[in-house]
């Protein structure tokens, strides 16, 4: 077995989970799993990590096996030398750990980039999934002006890399603007959210990520190519309106077109952290598809 000690205190109560480690070269990936029957592996975005689901998991581990990684460099992974926190870095350790695991017929739920880090593995393994959750995601290159504007701005130019770096912007301040309901933005949860990122080197993932939005248009052209493969998998869509990172309900009506087995709710009172906004329907969408496969 491998154990370490939590590199971070977090308040027990919010998230009340037994840890897992899996070795990772030199480093080594954190992991939720919770509970047992029918596989739900839960992936998160940018600047987010495990944490983003506890609501969810602790709702649904009594009638699922519920499993949430952290990707290296965020929440309490650790990432090896050399990685650079690329999305296709991230991808290929996703698929490390459902090899690891020996992940089979499991429900996929995606948001934010956990959507193209999940597809890329879902699109070449469709024997592997029962279904898939999406919420406020993409799994294609950027097309629209905002997305590419938030690229340029975080991503690009110098006074992204300094926000993010110098002032963990994307932790401090996008996480907070990323959730409709303001009663929800406590002083644990902005600690949950910054404590992962405590110096200016352990902040470039969350720099990488806007970055590769468009750095990344080969990869994601390429799952965008291979999207049909899934026209054949049960599909929830719930998606946050209330969402200015560049989720507009056009991007939700092209995973309609790309999953027609879709059954969709929409969230007027949601934004883009649809797990935080509303955890209640993130979890009824996971049992709704279980009923229905």
């Amino acid at each position: 077995m491998f154990f370490l000690i939590r590199p971070f205190e977090i308040d027990p109560a919010e998230y009340p989970f037994t840890d897992h480690w899996m070795p990772y070269r030199d480093g080594y990936i954190h992991y939720v799993d919770e509970g047992q029957g029918t596989v739900v592996l839960l992936l998160h975005g940018n600047p987010t990590w495990s944490y983003l689901y506890r609501n969810v998991i602790k709702e649904l581990r009594t009638e699922f096996r519920v499993i949430a990684p952290d990707y290296p460099g965020f929440g309490m992974s650790k990432a090896p030398d050399g990685y650079r926190f690329t999305p296709q870095e991230q991808s290929k350790a996703v698929h490390d750990l459902i090899q690891h695991l020996d992940l089979k017929q499991f429900i996929l739920v995606v948001q934010d980039w956990g959507g193209p880090i999940g597809l890329n593995f879902a699109v070449r393994h469709r024997d592997k999934l029962r279904g898939i959750v999406v919420m406020n995601t993409w799994a294609w290159p950027a097309t629209i002006l905002p997305m590419k504007l938030f690229s340029l701005a975080m991503g690009g130019w110098p006074i992204g890399r300094w926000l993010q770096t110098k002032r963990n912007f994307f932790a401090k301040v996008i996480v907070p603007h990323g959730i409709y309901h303001a009663e929800k933005v406590t002083d644990r949860l902005r600690q949950a959210y910054t404590a992962p990122f405590p110096t200016p080197k352990s902040r470039i993932p969350t720099w990488v990520f806007p970055r590769y939005i468009r750095k990344a248009r080969k990869w994601l052209a390429d799952i965008e190519s291979k999207l049909p493969n899934l026209s054949d998998l049960p599909a929830q869509i719930v998606w946050g309106t209330k969402d200015s990172a560049g989720f507009p309900l056009e991007q939700m009506a092209k995973w309609q077109s790309y999953l027609p087995l879709n059954e969709t709710e929409i969230l007027e009172d949601a934004s883009h952290y649809v797990q935080e906004d509303r955890p209640d329907r993130v979890a009824a969408a996971i049992r709704t598809l279980s009923n229905r496969i």
